[in-house]
């Protein structure tokens, strides 16, 4: 496998890996956490799952396949509900098999190719790069507004425990 090929591969993955965690943690909310904001400059989890779903589709379904993008950035973040729980796990479980099915089909020689999603000129490959990384920063967002909103541990690393790679362990 060429290092192309892996970079195809470890991002559909890891926007799959991503997607699971935000699942989890919708299916730990109620759905008044799912719309709860400490204050307006912040955003709800419903909000950072409209965005990541606006995203992964103007990047990838547009930018990279050529679909139409009719996105409304505003309106992600405009939000205040309306959209069940189910509701958003539906719309990000589609846009993320979208991208993923695109980014896996993506052939290597238009890796280099120059798009502009956003009106960003970037190449695919930086867009894909580019996609993973905002999707796993919110996702990290998602991850800490569950724990404050649930007091849960998400056991996420659980299988790290005891094994000397636990957080304030000491390393060879």
């Amino acid at each position: 496998m060429t290092s192309d090929e892996i970079f195809l591969r470890f991002s559909g993955d890891k926007l799959e890996q991503l997607h699971g965690r935000i699942q989890d943690c919708l299916a730990r909310l109620t759905p008044e956490q799912i719309w709860t904001r400490n204050s307006e400059n912040e955003n709800a989890v419903g909000n950072l799952v409209l965005h990541l779903s606006g995203n992964v589709r103007q990047w990838i379904g547009s930018g990279v396949a050529g679909h139409p993008d009719n996105r409304q950035r505003d309106a992600e973040f405009d939000a205040r509900g309306g959209l069940a729980s189910a509701e958003l796990s539906e719309l990000l479980k589609t846009r993320v098999a979208e991208a993923v099915a695109i980014i896996r089909g993506v052939p290597v020689a238009r890796l280099t190719e120059r798009i502009t999603p956003q009106g960003h000129d970037v190449t695919v490959l930086e867009a894909i790069a580019h996609v993973v990384e905002h999707f796993s920063m919110h996702t990290g967002q998602v991850i800490l507004l569950t724990k404050m909103l649930t007091g849960e541990d998400l056991a996420y690393y659980q299988h790290l425990r005891g094994t000397g790679y636990a957080l304030g362990s000491t390393l060879p």
